[in-house]
């Protein structure tokens, strides 16, 4: 079997501004994003942990670790998927996020899945 397909996890992302919660006078901006985890592989595995790296547009980097996702830690059976929603502040109008939540599979494996860079803007200041 091709250990490639057998452990394999595909993540999107979209981000959303939150002008509500933000406070631009004081530049605090708070974005909400939602994750897809879908398995694609040929096991159920589930989310240990989690590491982000969040860049501002300073170059500002945060790095975020901790077990599960949202208070969770879901096995995902293959051919299906988990969503959740979270969010993050910055202190500029646009950053990026990407990191890798690290699975274990119902056989004992342990491997990273990877969570593509997607960026978080305040409407209208990117093109």
């Amino acid at each position: 079997m091709n250990e490639q397909k057998k452990y394999a996890i595909d993540v999107t992302a979209q981000a959303f501004y939150l002008p509500e919660q933000s406070d631009e006078d004081n530049d605090q901006y708070v974005f909400a994003y939602a994750i897809r985890i879908f398995n694609t592989g040929q096991v159920s595995a589930k989310v240990l942990s989690r590491h982000w790296i969040i860049t501002d547009s300073d170059n500002q980097v945060q790095e975020v670790r901790g077990m599960g996702v949202v208070g969770e830690q879901p096995t995902i059976k293959p051919g299906a998927s988990y969503e959740y929603t979270s969010g993050s502040s910055l202190g500029t109008m646009v950053g990026t996020m990407r990191g890798t939540y690290q699975m274990i599979a119902e056989d004992g494996t342990k491997f990273d899945a990877v969570i593509p860079e997607f960026t978080l803007s305040v409407p209208r200041v990117l093109h």
